[in-house]
Formats: structure tokens, sequence, C-alpha cells
């Protein structure tokens, strides 16, 4: 068994030294809770920090009161910190009892084997599968027999926009094209006003804008076995991704350091026609800025740069089928106490709770729908319809990485103010040959 994990993980990464038990495979198992301590993983959330320790405060006050069991939270702050951490807990063999994964993750964790696969017992547990919305599970595991994931929430992206800077600007529309977004911005961009806020440090959003285009274009980036990033779609989406920068100067050169949330808080001080790349969760912030009734949301182009349409083999993705997943564990000698504590963050009236102190989406489904009739949600909603989901693949984590070490290989030159393609080149050549050693390795 342990050597079936680790062939299943070799393609995602060099494996680091096996963690020492965090508590997951070491608490007893058996009926009730009382003594005993659940070991869940969750992304931090850096853009409400204080309202996220308080909300981990008051769910493990409620699990406690219905279980008798206490719940210790453990937060990674990156992909590499969550791909890491699967990695070296499924090689120990111990570590959390529930992950809170990227959807995009999940592929990987199920490659592992060592995650629960949910028969109908498993979802009867947590309420059953008719409790989420359809859409959410589209990337649950590869087929309806084979899945590990949950659905917890749901984060379809978009792009946020000024409505007084479009107008003075004589734009009538957002953009649907990325070239007329690009000329947009142009209109836009004079003085201290800026076009567009990038967050170009992200951990997270540059390979989103690479996929998206890619896709439109009519490159999946995974065919089968083969990579194929080093295509001439991920260049140009690339270069339009940095040119934005470098070339058409619409971003504040600020932006080479900036993480999500700080693109956010640029955005909320009203100054930026578009923020790129962005969903419900930046509503607390955007409606505390100087922004306030001032922006709305918009879906992301779906027509790839250099065209006026997709050609017949592009996919109008408006978003990566994005939110978070909760895995449990197959080691963990808590799977009761996990089933109870995914039911709990996954029941309605829990889900709201954290749409309004967050902003993520409910995948419960009777949760969603009591958001159906807020229009500021209309262009999320759309998105969501027609978003993707990333190739289900146990190698999609590193090549994941791999597309976004190469905007991370390229911060030093953004701001220096200019790359060349040949640069670009050369990191696009590196990052497909990560990727298909990746799928070469991957089950």
């Amino acid at each position: 068994m342990m050597a079936n994990k680790l062939t299943a993980l070799a393609g995602t990464a060099v494996l680091a030294l096996a963690l020492a038990a965090c508590g997951g495979g070491d608490e007893g198992g058996g009926e009730g809770g009382d003594g005993k301590t659940l070991n869940v993983l969750i992304a931090a959330n850096t853009q409400y920090p204080d309202e996220f320790a308080a909300w981990q405060k008051d769910i493990s006050t409620k699990f406690k009161a219905q279980t008798g069991a206490e719940v210790k939270f453990e937060t990674f702050a990156s992909a590499n910190d969550e791909l890491t951490k699967i990695q070296t807990s499924v090689v120990s063999g111990s570590g959390p009892d529930v992950y809170a994964v990227g959807t995009t993750f999940t592929p990987t964790a199920y490659s592992t084997g060592a995650f629960v696969k949910l028969g109908d017992e498993e979802w009867k547990k947590v309420g059953g599968k008719e409790k989420f919305t359809p859409a959410t599970l589209g990337i649950s595991g590869p087929d309806e027999q084979n899945q590990v994931g949950i659905p917890w929430v749901s984060r379809p992206f978009v792009m946020a926009y000024n409505t007084e800077m479009l107008q003075a600007a004589g734009i009538d529309k957002p953009a649907t094209t990325w070239d007329e977004l690009a000329q947009q911005a142009k209109q836009m961009t004079k003085g201290d006003q800026y076009g567009l806020a990038i967050a170009y440090k992200d951990n997270f959003d540059p390979w989103k804008f690479v996929w998206g285009m890619s896709v439109q274009a009519g490159n999946p980036l995974v065919d089968g076995k083969t990579a194929r990033l080093q295509d001439p779609t991920v260049q140009k989406a690339y270069d339009t991704y940095f040119g934005w920068l470098t070339r058409d100067k619409v971003v504040d050169p600020a932006a080479v350091g900036w993480t999500n949330p700080q693109a956010v808080a640029a955005f909320a001080k009203g100054k930026t026609g578009y923020f790129m790349l962005t969903t419900p969760t930046a509503i607390n912030s955007l409606e505390q800025g100087a922004v306030k009734g001032k922006w709305k949301f918009a879906v992301l182009p779906t027509v790839p740069p250099g065209a006026t349409s997709r050609p017949t083999n592009g996919v109008e993705a408006a978003s990566i089928l994005s939110g978070d997943n909760l895995l449990i564990a197959d080691y963990s000698k808590n799977k009761d106490l996990a089933f109870e504590y995914v039911k709990l963050v996954t029941d309605q009236d829990t889900q709201l709770d954290y749409y309004k102190k967050f902003g993520n989406l409910p995948a419960n489904a009777a949760a969603l729908q009591t958001l159906a009739s807020d229009q500021q949600l209309a262009p999320v909603t759309e998105a969501a319809k027609k978003s993707v989901a990333t190739p289900f693949t146990g190698a999609w984590g590193d090549i994941q990485l791999a597309l976004t070490n190469v905007a991370v290989q390229s911060l030093p030159d953004l701001g220096k103010g200019s790359i060349s393609t040949q640069q670009i080149d050369a990191r696009i050549a590196d990052a497909q040959k990560s990727a298909q050693t990746a799928l070469d390795r991957a089950k």
C-alpha cells in the first residue's frame, strides 16, 4: 500500500521528509468525541484574518457542543504548502483528518489513494449528494463512482469594474474579449489612474489567466498524457499577461509586488478601471472602500488574445471550476467525527454564515437558492455556469505550480519594466519539462 502511495506521489514533486504525526492518526476511534481532537487542514485567509480566526473559534465551539470533540485547525499559505502537506501526510500515514483543498488539487489528492471514497453511505452521513449544487460536484472525482471531494464552497472567478471610470472614458459595457479589455484599459490610464489591477506576485492568480486564455484558444494544456505548455497559445497568454504592465503600461508598476488582497485594496481606492481576477470574497473590502456604490461584477473575457471570436475548437471558459472540496483521510481514526464536521460546515445555515463573512458562494443547494435574487451576483452565477474543470490528473498540482513559476521567475524582469520573448519562451520550456515529467509519472 505504501509503495503504491509513493508511486502515485512521485510525479507531483520531490517528496519532503515525512512530518511527525500532528494528530489525525493517533487519536482513538470508537463512538463519541469526548476528549478527542479532530485535525483540519485549511487555507489561511489573508484577506480577512481576524474574521477567519473568529469563524474557526465559532465552529470549534459548535462542533464540541455537538460531539464533545475539539477541532484543531492547521493552515497553509500557498499552493506549494498545500501540495507538500498532502505529500508528507500521505507518506507518513498521519496528519490532518480533514483536508479543505482547492478544487484543482483534488485530482492530485485522489491520485494518492489516501482519501475516503464516497459511496451512498458516506454521502448519507453528510446529508446526501442532493444537498449540493450539481455543478460543484464536477471535480469531486474522475467519475461519479470514484469521488473523494465533498463540495464546501464555490468561487467562480469574475472581474470587478469601476462604473464611473468606464463611463468617463466613454465605455458603454465591460470588455468581452482580451484585446478589447486592453484597449479599454488604455482609455482609462492617465496620471495616477490605471486601467487594470493585477496581482503578479500572488501564489494562485497567474496560472489562471494563462489557462483561461489557452483553453479559449483551443489548447487544453493537457491532452491525454501529453503536456501542451510549449504551445503558441501559451506564449501568447504570457505575452498578454505580462504585456499589460511592460508594453501597454495600464498597470501600476507596484503590482509586481502585489498579492490578490493588495490588488483588491488598490482597486478599492477608486483609481483603477478593472480588478481582473476576483470572487464575491472581495465584496466586503470593496464596500468599505472609496469605490463603494461605484463598482459591479462582470464575466471575464472569453475570447482569446489576438482574436475577435473564439476559434471552432475554443472553449467558452469564463472561469476554472473553482472552490474548495473537503476530503477525509483514509488513515484517520476519527472518520465518524470527520463526517460530522463536514456535515456541520456544509449545512445551510453554516454555509450562509460563511458567505456573509467571506463571500464564498455556498455549495449547499438550498443556501445558494436563497441568493438567487441578488442581482449583484448575476455575473458570478453566469461565470459558474460557464466554468470549466481543469484536467483531472494527479499531475495537475505540479502543472499548476510550473505555470505559476514562469510568473515567479519573471518578477525581476517585470520590476525592471521589460521582458523579452526569449525569456518567456525559455521559462515556458522549463515548465513544459516539469509538466511532462509529472504526467509521465502520474497514475
